[in-house]
């Protein structure tokens, strides 16, 4: 597809996309408890430093990022152009792992073709990113014990809030097995408490990550206040949901959607939410992934379940 001269690496569908959310950025929701300020988004053509395998199907691309990299808040994203793929006109969305200046890395699975196109990436070569996007976590509330829940590659977007949290928590981190456990010695050496579960019992505790998080609040809390950060599959995030309603808990869960545009234009991200209007009055509202969230209060999602809408404290799990 063919680029701007004067947008290097944009498309001319994405740029028309660009002018369109220029004059559409009102949002229909923002939790009124996430503060988080974001800047400017950027377009930047990143080099490759590094890219690894970490573990089974899982690869850890590092790229050299100046103008992004630096302007990154816990649980942003960014949306990356897969240079073999680039008559393509959609890019692909990736949370950002870690995010210092200079240097940008992103932890993903090759689950597509996309993500199988990655995989032949090598120092040097030059990829074009989008970002940062979307509203992150916030910063951890003083006084409260903040806890991190995962499933699989959602610890990436968890990095971030471990790493600039004034103090130091607890993570709980599941997967079917030893290999879906990702980054868990990172955390580690951030001083932070991490526990483990697998259903097949290859690394951890066996069983579902939620079993072990809720031995852990039945017998461990001691009075203290938790604070609630996850990421992971749908269920988890119920799981985490339901527990954080039922007790008045704050939490806070990463969405994962299918994104088109990535820019808040084409609405193929949607979740329903809770808000109030102007009289205070509360209803719900659609809003996009991509730009209002992926980061949204546990309170304020509405879950849909086979066709009924439950409320969060209701809602049954496999977790």
């Amino acid at each position: 597809m063919k680029k701007l001269d004067f947008f290097p690496g944009l498309s001319h569908f994405e740029y028309v996309l660009r002018l369109f959310v220029a004059g559409t950025r009102e949002r229909s929701y923002t939790s009124h408890d996430n503060n988080v300020q974001t800047l400017a988004m950027l377009i930047e053509n990143t080099t490759v430093l590094h890219h690894k395998v970490v573990n089974g199907g899982y690869r850890l691309l590092t790229l050299k990022s100046k103008l992004i990299a630096p302007a990154v808040q816990p649980g942003q994203f960014v949306h990356l152009r897969v240079p073999s793929l680039a008559d393509a006109v959609l890019r692909r969305p990736f949370s950002v792992f870690r995010a210092q200046a200079g240097r940008l890395a992103i932890l993903y699975k090759t689950v597509g073709k996309g993500t199988q196109a990655m995989e032949s990436l090598r120092t040097g070569d030059e990829v074009n990113l989008i970002g940062p996007l979307g509203i992150g976590y916030p910063n951890v509330r003083r006084n409260s014990l903040p806890v991190l829940v995962a499933g699989g590659y959602g610890m990436a977007a968890l990095y971030l809030v471990a790493q600039r949290a004034r103090g130091k928590g607890i993570v709980f981190v599941g997967g079917k097995c030893a290999d879906d456990i990702l980054c868990a010695d990172d955390f580690r050496r951030l001083g932070w408490n991490v526990r483990v579960a697998t259903e097949d019992g290859s690394a951890g505790q066996k069983g579902l990550v939620t079993r072990i998080l809720d031995a852990w609040l039945n017998k461990d809390l001691r009075g203290r206040t938790p604070e609630f950060f996850a990421c992971g599959p749908n269920g988890l995030l119920k799981a985490v949901c339901k527990r954080t309603v039922r007790c008045g808990w704050s939490g806070w869960i990463s969405m994962d959607r299918h994104m088109g545009c990535g820019l808040g234009a084409c609405l193929a991200c949607v979740q329903k939410v809770r808000m109030r209007d102007a009289a205070g009055r509360e209803k719900w509202a659609w809003a996009r992934v991509c730009t209002e969230g992926p980061v949204f209060a546990c309170r304020d999602i509405v879950w849909e379940d086979r066709g009924r809408t439950t409320d969060a404290g209701r809602q049954t799990s496999d977790f």
